[in-house]
């Protein structure tokens, strides 16, 4: 069966919970390997803060680049149907051609960077629906339900799948707003794919934005 996608545990560990709620939203509970959720939290939560406290600054880009390419070693070697793909700056964007956009077609999911209240934060792109980004933030803000990001609409009733929908003009901004995907040199994005349950190209309806 599929778990429920859960929220951060501290304000640093946005990187790792959403690399599990990826692998929640992709695969079944009895298909995963504890090996995958050791290898998560051994490279995750790497970053110092300006006093020098590991892990106090979340996850670094290189952890996450690091992680998508073991993914892949890991895929081959136990035979598990796992693909992943680093993005970086001015590939990292929402629209018509971009590979987050094909990923989201194809059923994969995108760990990525944006921006929430000025920090950097990640969080888990599900799908598209109706010209909107489905995202999971696995940042609980429902003590304050009431706490509006203009053109990101709450959604409680997908605890699978999404807790927000948000404009890809938002997204796509350089802007330092909440849920912006920010200046183009900061950038990143974790493309993952369960290879089994990946539809290809030719099988995809052509998703305009």
């Amino acid at each position: 069966m599929k778990n429920y996608l859960y929220y951060q545990t501290s304000e640093y560990d946005c990187g790792p919970t959403t690399l599990c709620n990826a692998m929640r939203y992709l695969y079944r509970r009895e298909e995963l390997s504890p090996e995958l959720l050791k290898a998560i939290f051994m490279y995750t939560l790497d970053a110092y803060n300006e006093k020098g406290e590991v892990g106090r600054h979340g996850t670094s880009r290189m952890a996450m680049e690091f992680l998508s390419s073991w993914f892949n070693q890991f895929g081959k070697s136990k035979n598990f149907p796992i693909h992943s793909e680093f993005l970086v700056d001015n590939q990292v964007y929402i629209g018509q051609n971009s590979r987050i956009t094909s990923c989201l077609q194809q059923k994969g999911v995108v760990v990525v960077r944006i921006l929430l209240e000025g920090d950097g934060h990640y969080v888990l792109l599900t799908g598209l629906h109706g010209g909107l980004v489905g995202i999971f933030d696995p940042y609980d803000m429902s003590d304050n339900r009431d706490l509006a990001f203009p053109g990101v609409k709450i959604v409680g009733d997908k605890p699978k799948k999404r807790n927000r929908l948000v404009r890809p003009e938002i997204m796509n901004s350089e802007s330092e707003r909440s849920y912006s995907l920010g200046a183009l040199n900061a950038r990143e994005a974790m493309l993952i794919y369960n290879t089994d349950t990946r539809e290809t190209p030719d099988k995809t309806i052509e998703y305009m934005i």
